[in-house]
């Protein structure tokens, strides 16, 4: 019981069918320590989020006759008594997970493919699901029902009919369609963050990789990587028209379809020039690992906007354990970080949480991974204080802190009230 709510445990049958358990009440995990949640890491399931199985693995729940959490191996007589696999939740765009699915991962047969695995539950008085989850970013222009690929179709035919032969609108295209991106599909909507992929190399061999897998100990990548650099004319002809036209208009270099485009620094400022010699209007940002300072003070005096720097944590042995930098060090993202500050620009970190690592501080991003591999590679242990109350901790002590999940155009940097903004309504 949870301040008045009774939440169930939520198991699958071998079909993928979902029940709640009639008997066992749910858990999570924070890292691979299994317990219950705490009211404040719950709130109910957000609209657009999906349920899917941990495949093959046991799931585990609270058992109050027993006072403990247990394994279970078979469904309860009353829903047929067969095999029974573990639930979990993908949450919809500006939400934060806040445990792991409980699971005997230890049972796990593959390696999970690259999602936000959390834990979910059944409140009973309200008959609906609770995710283990904080909202983070009330922006809402990400939701799922905003991309209808019925209008996109014909906008994408007549952007490339109106573009021919600019090969990074073909790989945009194919983003679009075949990824079902959100922020390539922007790109032909004309509204709001479009892509600016640029860079077919890295710099970082990140375990989650979610455009190039080199070794079998994850799974398969999600999409391919572009396999060229586009040239100036190319991103400035895309780029300059969505800055132009486009509502609450940015354009962001760093995306899942390429490597790291700091490795591209030289292109990407003379780009930058030329979009700011004929419009002022809109917001460029720059997505990397941050791993050449240099490199950041040119993309700053070239004219960027904002930057947004990715890792999974500040514990320098969690990062390269992570990231495996091939060519830098935790080092030179830090200092990164300060010449962005210095150079006037607004800093994000895109902060990949793992409930039990992620601890510490912003913009905060679900970490799409196998949780046991994961933690295995990180050879961590014990368990953390817990994401919602890492948050509110770091939020008392540093209340000009923002956190989000998106980026943000200019005039949205720093919104009103954002000093004592916390927590947010789910």
């Amino acid at each position: 019981m949870l301040q008045g709510k009774t939440i169930l445990a939520v198991v699958a049958d071998q079909d993928g069918q979902v029940f709640e358990h009639p008997d066992l009440l749910m858990v999570g995990m924070n890292g691979l320590h299994c317990r219950q949640p705490h009211l404040t890491e719950l709130i109910p399931l957000p609209e657009g989020s999906r349920l899917f199985t941990v495949p093959d693995t046991p799931p585990m729940g609270f058992d109050p006759s027993q006072g403990k959490a247990v394994t279970l191996r078979k469904l309860p007589r009353s829903l047929g008594g067969g095999r029974v696999q573990a639930v979990s939740v993908f949450l919809t765009p500006g939400f934060m997970r806040t445990l792991l699915p409980a699971a005997d991962y230890g049972e796990k047969k593959v390696q999970l493919p690259l999602w936000a695995y959390t834990a979910v539950g059944w409140c009973v008085e309200e008959e609906r699901f609770y995710a283990a989850a904080v909202r983070v970013d009330r922006n809402t222009q990400w939701q799922p029902d905003n991309f209808d690929d019925r209008q996109l179709d014909p906008l994408v035919r007549q952007m490339l009919k109106e573009q021919p032969g600019n090969r990074l609108l073909e790989q945009l295209a194919r983003c679009a369609l075949d990824y079902h991106c959100f922020a390539a599909k922007n790109l032909f909507f004309r509204r709001w963050e479009a892509p600016l992929p640029t860079s077919p190399q890295c710099n970082a061999r990140c375990l989650g990789c979610i455009s190039l897998q080199e070794a079998p100990e994850c799974c398969p990548s999600s999409q391919e990587r572009i396999t060229f650099v586009p040239t100036v004319e190319e991103l400035t002809e895309i780029a300059v028209p969505h800055l132009e036209q486009a509502e609450n208009a940015i354009v962001a270099f760093g995306q899942g379809c390429e490597g790291d485009p700091i490795l591209q620094a030289d292109t990407i400022c003379a780009a930058v020039k030329a979009m700011r010699a004929r419009t002022a209007r809109g917001t460029i940002n720059f997505n990397s690992n941050a791993s050449d300072p240099a490199a950041v003070e040119r993309l700053a005096a070239a004219g960027i906007d904002s930057m947004r720097v990715s890792m999974n944590s500040v514990q320098e042995r969690f990062y390269n354990a992570y990231h495996r930098p091939c060519d830098y060090t935790f080092g030179d993202v830090v200092g990164s970080i300060h010449r962005a500050k210095q150079a006037g620009l607004f800093t994000m970190l895109n902060y990949l949480v793992f409930p039990g690592i992620t601890d510490d501080l912003i913009q905060m991003r679900n970490l799409c991974i196998d949780p046991e591999l994961y933690w295995s590679s990180l050879g961590a242990s014990g368990q953390g204080m817990g994401m919602a109350e890492m948050l509110a901790r770091v939020k008392t002590r540093i209340p000009r802190l923002q956190y989000g999940y998106f980026n943000r155009t200019r005039d949205n940097f720093y919104p009103p009230g954002f000093e004592g903004d916390w927590p947010l309504a789910p």
